[in-house]
């Protein structure tokens, strides 16, 4: 019987999974935002306002996202997030321009908070215990994947057809698949008990010392993400005068470096501790953001960039799981506050620019960076198993 009940849980694991390739389309931000520069000549503080225009929505859409859930299920919710990341696909396809990517990305943007809210409590509701962690990871190798190929597809619609939005309507495909595939797959939830929370409910967990911490290393994580993303083109521009369709590559390097480490983290999880390979995670992804302030060789720079990618892979579901199991009762609300810290992407970036900026260098966005990384390697302590 448990046999069975396995394998239906990993037939139901699927379309998730494919759910979770989707929520990586969320990381063309990065290398667009660089092409969007190019195209409309912006500068750093204007073209970073993109990827801020995406994160800005997890402040404002997860907690009401996690209340949702309570009302309508994980799935739904999750279905709904797929349309709205279809939708915010076909925008550039319809019109180009500056505006309109705003609107495009404000729509990415909500489209994944919803997505980011609700997978890792559907997936809780297929995968239990000590392999909840190793699980979420592994959906994050998928949604690397996404991450990784993105610059790549972009470079080469550029190179072969003279438009780097061919991107759009192939990932548009993947999301609506997805949506249809989840709508035909039913998965039992479990129940609500008692009335669903309030906004005041919900944030009142954020009085919870750890909840609290544990928010403040989502937001460091995803500034880290966001700022490699968009960052270390940038630097290899900046340093060695490549261009832009060469210097995306560094994204790649970020993200298969990413890839490596979620699917890599996905067994380490299993056999050791949390706290020990957090411990170890933290410590790359600091080395590497150092590495990259004194980085003026190509290579140097890509190891920079990989350590960054590796250490930074699986610090979202270790420090995620961690707050779920400190309030196991409460995992909408858990859930919609630690994705709300996905707010970082939003933050980081605009410092980054802003400091970049008044630098004219980009040694200015690394040291933003560098910020969150040492609040991540006080976050060591907390971790407790």
């Amino acid at each position: 019987m448990d046999m069975t009940n396995n394998k239906l849980n990993y037939a139901m694991l699927a379309p998730v999974m494919l759910a979770f390739f989707a929520m990586g389309f969320v990381d063309l931000v990065g290398i667009a935002t660089n092409y969007v520069k190019a195209d409309f000549q912006l500068s750093d503080s204007v073209a970073n306002l993109l990827p801020s225009m995406v994160f800005f929505w997890f402040l404002i859409f997860s907690v009401p996202t996690g209340m949702l859930m309570d009302r309508i299920g994980r799935r739904k919710t999750l279905v709904i997030s797929l349309l709205v990341t279809t939708l915010s696909l076909l925008i550039p396809m319809v019109a180009y321009n500056y505006t309109m990517m705003l609107v495009s990305f404000a729509l990415l943007g909500i489209g994944n908070a919803l997505m980011q809210v609700s997978i890792n409590p559907l997936v809780s509701n297929l995968i239990r215990g000590d392999r909840l962690a190793s699980t979420m990871t592994f959906g994050q190798f998928v949604k690397a994947i996404a991450s990784f190929i993105a610059p790549i597809i972009a470079a080469w619609a550029a190179f072969q057809c003279d438009d780097w939005k061919i991107l759009f309507p192939v990932f548009m495909i993947v999301a609506i698949a997805a949506a249809i595939w989840l709508s035909l797959t039913k998965i039992e939830e479990e129940k609500v008990l008692g009335k669903p929370s309030t906004f005041g409910q919900c944030f009142s967990l954020l009085g919870n010392g750890f909840v609290f911490l544990s928010f403040l290393g989502i937001v460091c994580h995803v500034g880290i993400d966001v700022g490699t993303n968009v960052t270390a083109p940038k630097v290899l521009i900046e340093r060695l005068g490549m261009d832009l369709s060469a210097a995306g590559y560094a994204t790649s390097v970020y993200f298969l470096f990413r890839t490596v480490g979620a699917l890599t983290g996905s067994f380490i999880l299993v056999k050791f501790s949390a706290k020990k390979f957090f411990i170890i995670s933290v410590v790359m992804l600091t080395m590497g953001i150092l590495g990259l302030i004194f980085a003026f060789n190509q290579w140097f720079i890509y190891m920079c960039v990989g350590l960054i990618g590796y250490g930074n892979s699986n610090v979202f579901s270790i420090v995620f799981s961690q707050a779920l199991f400190h309030k196991p009762e409460k995992k909408n609300e858990i859930s919609g506050l630690m994705i709300m810290g996905l707010f970082g992407g939003t933050i980081f970036p605009l410092f980054m620019g802003l400091v970049s900026d008044a630098m004219s260098s980009q040694i200015g966005a690394i040291v933003v960076m560098l910020g969150g990384a040492v609040y991540l390697l006080s976050f060591i302590r907390k971790v407790k198993y």
